[in-house]
C-alpha cells in the first residue's frame, strides 16, 4: 500500500509508485481533495477524480482508492496492507503510524522508500 496525492504527476512519482509495486500488488490510497487543502493549505490542481483516473492510467497501481474523508487511517484498517510504502519526505499521518496500528491490530511492515532525484523531481520544486 501506498499514499499520495499525486496531483501532478512527475518522475519522483513514477519511482515511488515502481519501488512500491515491486513488493507486491499495489494499492494506492489516494488524498482525498479536502485533505489536501487541509495539509497544504490550498486544494489540489486536479480533482480526486481526474488524480485517480491519471493514477490507473499509468498502469503501475493494481487497484487506486480513495482515503476516508473522517478517520485516514480506517482505509488501512478495511484493507490490511502486508506492507506500507512512504516516500522519503512523507510526513502526513506518519508519525504516529506504527502506535495506530498497533491500536488496531494491524502487523504491517512500515518502509521508507529512497527518493529519486529529489533535487530535481519533488513537487513543491516543479510548481
Amino acid at each position: 500500500m501506498a499514499f499520495g496525492s499525486f496531483d501532478q504527476l512527475h518522475p519522483g512519482h513514477f519511482a515511488y509508485l515502481l519501488e512500491a509495486r515491486k513488493l507486491g500488488e499495489l494499492i494506492v490510497v489516494l488524498a482525498r481533495d479536502e485533505t489536501i487543502k487541509e495539509i497544504k493549505g490550498k486544494p489540489p490542481k486536479y480533482s480526486e477524480k481526474e488524480r485517480k483516473s491519471h493514477l490507473e492510467l499509468t498502469g503501475i497501481p493494481h487497484k487506486v482508492v480513495f482515503g476516508h474523508k473522517e478517520d485516514k487511517y480506517e482505509i488501512i484498517e478495511e484493507l490490511k496492507p502486508d506492507i506500507i510504502c512512504l516516500g522519503y519526505d512523507q510526513k502526513a499521518f506518519t508519525a504516529n503510524l506504527e502506535e495506530e496500528l498497533k491500536k488496531r491490530r494491524i502487523k504491517a511492515k512500515i518502509i521508507r522508500l529512497e527518493p529519486y532525484k529529489e533535487h530535481i523531481f519533488k513537487s513543491s520544486k516543479l510548481k
